[in-house]
């Protein structure tokens, strides 16, 4: 399929897309270098942060990562105070992450220096300019979200 095949604006929103979400996830993981925390880590407290407490399968899933990779990381980040695990009251075979009070201050100062950023990038746009790329992107996460089957496990 080529160009050809596709409105010119449709191409054109793919690949400012594509520009704007690799440029902030490139500024994003510079930001994270600051707070001594990895993008994987980042990833994981925000899943659970979401999501309240995880099992390593659940957390997984959520990832994309094997349970072997999530286990190591939840116990570099067990080790670094920001997660801990705790048995489940219903069944006690079951284990789950829980964040802890410095995963929670952590993921909100990183979260603070990255909208710090965002605010610099889009300091000339007007406040109506904003609205509007909200509802759009309101739309855009609404229809993506619909059509991904691992959000709606």
């Amino acid at each position: 399929m080529g160009t050809d095949n596709f409105p010119k604006n449709i191409i054109e929103l793919e690949r400012l897309l594509r520009w704007v979400c690799t440029s902030i996830k490139r500024k994003g993981r510079e930001i994270l270098a600051d707070f001594e925390i990895t993008p994987p880590q980042f990833d994981a407290l925000v899943q659970l942060i979401k999501h309240g407490d995880l099992t390593i399968s659940e957390l997984s899933n959520r990832m994309f990562l094997a349970c072997s990779t999530i286990t190591d990381l939840i116990d570099r980040m067990e080790k670094n105070g920001l997660v801990e695990r705790v048995r489940d009251l219903k069944d006690r075979r079951v284990v789950r992450i829980r964040v802890l009070d410095k995963g929670n201050k952590l993921i909100d100062e990183v979260l603070d220096a990255r909208r710090m950023y965002l605010e610099r990038v889009l300091s000339d746009v007007t406040g109506e300019q904003k609205d509007g790329l909200i509802l759009a992107l309101k739309l855009i996460h609404e229809r993506t979200e619909a059509e991904c089957d691992w959000i709606k496990e």
